[in-house]
């Protein structure tokens, strides 16, 4: 059911990987480089900067998904439920973007694009919804939308991408947590 000899799909697994990977590198390489003198105003620059990278680069890997879950053979489904899924997989992906919408409004764009790496640190962790639900729910948001389109389209290898996903974020969230902790705690020395 998925054409595992695809170079889309190989590509489309790469840029999954490389996502977080290069965010993550270019916020440390922000944290380090920025000198802590520096003006507000630059280290407002150089955070729209990394958020353009980020936002656009998501974007990319968010099309290649589309691209390989409409470009690999489909689950063949009884048409007695594949009206019920298309209602589920809508429900999952208005949840998804609620979490990904609600935290990117609690935490704005300084706070959702790493800002804390520019040094751009928040007053105190939001508590409010979704963060008061789950602990990462932008992450849980983006990955339950990603599970939508693939119950959408009934692809298999939508779903692998998205299991893909869900590992690559927790792994890198192995990473961002503890660097984001000892950024406030350099902030409270």
């Amino acid at each position: 059911m998925i054409r595992f000899n695809d170079s889309h799909l190989h590509y489309t697994c790469f840029i999954i990987i490389l996502c977080p990977l290069v965010w993550n590198i270019f916020a440390r390489l922000c944290y380090a480089l920025i000198p802590k003198n520096t003006s507000k105003y630059k280290r407002y620059i150089v955070c729209y900067l990394l958020t353009i990278w980020i936002f656009s680069f998501s974007s990319y890997r968010d099309y290649l998904i589309r691209q390989t879950i409409q470009n690999q053979p489909k689950f063949i489904l009884i048409d007695d439920y594949s009206q019920v899924i298309e209602y589920i997989s809508v429900l999952l992906f208005l949840v998804g973007q609620i979490f990904v919408l609600s935290s990117f409004y609690q935490l704005g764009i300084t706070g959702t694009f790493l800002g804390d790496y520019c040094g751009i640190l928040m007053d105190a962790p939001v508590t409010t919804f979704p963060f008061n639900i789950l602990n990462n729910p932008m992450y849980i948001g983006s990955t339950l939308s990603f599970f939508a389109l693939a119950l959408y389209y009934a692809s298999p290898v939508g779903i692998l991408l998205t299991i893909e996903v869900y590992l690559v974020y927790q792994i890198a969230l192995l990473f961002e947590e503890p660097y984001t902790k000892w950024i406030y705690e350099q902030k409270n020395k």
